[in-house]
């Protein structure tokens, strides 16, 4: 039995790759053969993206619809194939229930969840026209699998995107597309700095994760690597936790 994790000649899409997991994630791609091309907002990021993974800069804001197709495209284009997305990039404020404000709330729900639906949609197209199946991988979080103090925007987000996740599965199985999540803890980024600063919030979430510790980029990139890989061809429509444990209580 041959068991294969590599990816070579495959064209990878990462969604907000200039920094912690979708930076982590893109790299893991690489070194595992596929040609990524890692996405950002900012010009100047998105050039700096390109050239460290050695391809082509595509600027986007998952937030804008018009922009989410137009990188999909640029990048299908650019490569001549689409065969992994990766929906990494998102946004979180957190606030308490009486402080959630509609814009904050239109935001959050705006890049998490419709910002992957539609990226998924044009991935998907480029995917099916190429007529070689397919890999979508969404990232959620464990705020979509419990809940979580100050999160009610993003835990209802990356809830939705699971849900979206098995969707997606049954749409897409007909073409050989397989949608998969990854719920991952807090882990180590400069998103989630502030946070883990805090005192009070570092102790919460240390009493929380069984294995008494919070994650890194390292924990949560092998787990992309794995839904994107061949090893991974029968897995659809599952979020994939990576929580030290916090969901097992």
């Amino acid at each position: 039995m041959s068991i294969s994790f590599r990816l070579d000649e495959k064209v990878a899409l990462v969604t907000g790759a200039g920094r912690g997991l979708g930076a982590g994630i893109a790299e893991a791609l690489r070194d595992a053969g596929a040609t990524v091309v890692g996405t950002s907002r900012d010009p100047e990021s998105a050039e700096q993206i390109a050239e460290q993974l050695g391809s082509v800069p595509v600027v986007m804001d998952v937030a804008d619809v018009s922009s989410v197709q137009g990188g999909v495209d640029c990048a299908a284009a650019e490569l001549g194939r689409l065969d992994i997305l990766i929906n990494n990039a998102g946004q979180n404020i957190p606030q308490e229930v009486f402080d959630v404000d509609e814009a904050s709330w239109d935001t959050v729900l705006g890049t998490n969840l419709k910002g992957a639906f539609f990226a998924a949609q044009a991935a998907a197209r480029h995917m099916v026209a190429g007529g070689e199946g397919g890999r979508i991988i969404n990232i959620s979080s464990q705020a979509g699998v419990v809940g979580v103090e100050e999160r009610s925007a993003y835990g209802a987000s990356k809830g939705g995107l699971a849900l979206l996740t098995k969707v997606l599965a049954i749409e897409l199985a007909q073409h050989e597309i397989t949608v998969n999540a990854i719920a991952p803890t807090f882990v180590s980024t400069e998103l989630t700095r502030s946070t883990l600063e805090d005192q009070t919030w570092r102790e919460r979430i240390f009493s929380r994760i069984p294995l008494g510790r919070i994650g890194e980029v390292e924990d949560i990139a092998p787990a992309a690597l794995y839904l994107a890989s061949p090893a991974a061809a029968m897995v659809t429509g599952h979020t994939l936790v990576v929580d030290g444990g916090w969901a097992a209580w």
